[in-house]
């Protein structure tokens, strides 16, 4: 199975073929072309891992391509190749960005040697880039914060699960940090050095979530401009984290499947299988069982998907947690807005904890983030936290509808949508919010709004 993909531009056939057979390997896939504006094109999706390229050639010489290259992928390895070589050129091309430079005739060895390096330059940049953004935080396993029984359960199978390759299903209500647990489980396994990529499976229609998992040729489709690699190559040799793996429909269910039994895909629009060794981790906030009986969810797929299930309690069942991730976010948010020292009075850690928490651990983090850039005392009070809480213990309650009679004479679909609306504009426009209140998926609500703006029929909080 090929690891890197190699692009090889010369105008001259012989030089070129010469190239692509000393290539010819099986961890490289190389691609010949014999004008630069082609080559430019086969590098902007940002999945070449290297670029070798002539110096003179018509229309756009190697110097001109190398300066487009690198400004569309700033990580690409370009290797410079000429027969006119001055010490000049060189000096120039190194300048431009040029990972090396190579002088016509060289011997098969010593283009080996170049491309070995260039390849190993590109692994250890993207390594790189990876841990830095580890150690800046971004993965943020430090907020998974907890000493109860249930979390100490929850940390030891992570623990058990995080050094194998197995596929891992994330169970629990929103906001109770499912995407924190799959960045524990890689930064934990052997592949931490490899990127986990995240694909939000609520918040796409079906045909734009397939092109975003498996990428698209050009063509493929009205729009698609150029090929886009998927999330799956992206994740190559690492980890993908499909968030809410139950809002997919059953025909991609049945591909995701495949991926998961035979490692292999087919991009849309073209015929050509890819391998991959990724590891899947997936979410899911619905009883998927449930969702199996009633023919939403492929049972099969469930099964592959549940081979690990962890499953996240509820912020109310694990109210002993509070005073520790209170604090946690409160030290967090006072570092990030750079103010001064906060705490919290024992009368406000009391309101914390008798607090239902209906949004979980994701509302607490709201909620002293609010104490913090609002709060100007050391010493946040009770009176401070429940003014910060939402009003009626958080919980949500349904827009209060007009006598009943007063619907009895109105279609359906009529009462529906006036509901729908109503609690979309409850929760100040927010979809996600909307969803969870009413049982419904994103994209189910989604398909409304759509469906209701075609017909002139929704207000302006649900535009489409």
């Amino acid at each position: 199975m090929p690891k890197y993909r190699v692009v090889v531009v010369d105008d001259d056939e012989f030089m070129r073929d010469s190239l692509l057979e000393a290539l010819a390997r099986p961890d490289l896939s190389v691609q010949g072309f014999g004008r630069a504006a082609e080559a430019l094109d086969a590098v902007s999706d940002g999945s070449a891992s290297l670029l070798l390229t002539d110096l003179r050639m018509p229309e756009m010489d190697g110097l001109a391509l190398l300066e487009e290259a690198r400004r569309l992928d700033p990580r690409l390895p370009v290797v410079v190749m000429t027969a006119f070589a001055t010490v000049e050129t060189a000096v120039r091309a190194m300048k431009r960005g040029a990972f090396d430079y190579l002088m016509k005739p060289f011997k098969a060895e010593q283009i080996e040697l170049t491309v070995n390096r260039a390849l190993e330059h590109r692994r250890l940049l993207a390594e790189n880039e990876y841990l830095k953004d580890e150690l800046a935080g971004k993965f943020r396993p430090a907020d998974f914060v907890g000493k109860s029984p249930a979390m100490k359960a929850v940390f030891e199978q992570i623990r058990q699960a995080a050094p194998s390759s197995a596929t891992v299903l994330i169970r629990g209500e929103s906001g109770t940090g499912k995407e924190l647990a799959a960045r524990s489980i890689h930064v934990q396994s052997p592949r931490r050095a490899k990127p986990l990529v995240k694909v939000n499976c609520a918040a796409l229609s079906a045909g734009v979530l397939e092109s975003e998992l498996f990428g698209h040729e050009r063509g493929a489709f009205t729009g698609a401009d150029r090929r886009r690699i998927g999330r799956f190559e992206m994740a190559e040799g690492g980890a993908i984290f499909l968030d809410e793996v139950s809002e997919t429909d059953l025909n991609l269910q049945g591909k995701l499947l495949r991926v998961l039994q035979e490692k292999e895909f087919e991009r849309v629009g073209s015929s050509e299988t890819i391998s991959v060794d990724v590891r899947i981790i997936a979410s899911s906030n619905r009883d998927l069982e449930k969702s199996v009986s009633l023919g939403e969810f492929r049972q099969d797929l469930f099964y592959r998907l549940n081979v690990i299930s962890v499953e996240l309690p509820p912020l109310r069942e694990r109210k002993s947690d509070i005073p520790a991730l209170a604090g946690h976010f409160l030290e967090r948010f006072r570092r990030e807005e750079g103010v001064g020292e906060r705490r919290l009075s024992d009368e406000a850690l009391e309101v914390l904890t008798r607090h239902d928490w209906p949004g979980n651990v994701r509302e607490l983090a709201n909620v002293m983030e609010r104490l913090v850039v609002l709060g100007r005392d050391e010493t946040i009070g009770a009176a401070q936290v429940e003014n910060a809480l939402p009003k009626g213990n958080g919980r949500f309650a349904p827009p209060a509808p007009a006598a009943a009679a007063a619907f009895l004479p109105r279609p359906l679909d009529e009462v529906e949508r006036e509901f729908v609306l109503a609690t979309l504009a409850h929760f100040g426009g927010a979809r996600a919010k909307t969803a969870e209140a009413l049982a419904i998926s994103e994209r189910s609500l989604r398909d409304r709004l759509k469906r209701w703006q075609e017909a002139g029929a929704a207000g302006p909080d649900g535009e489409a």
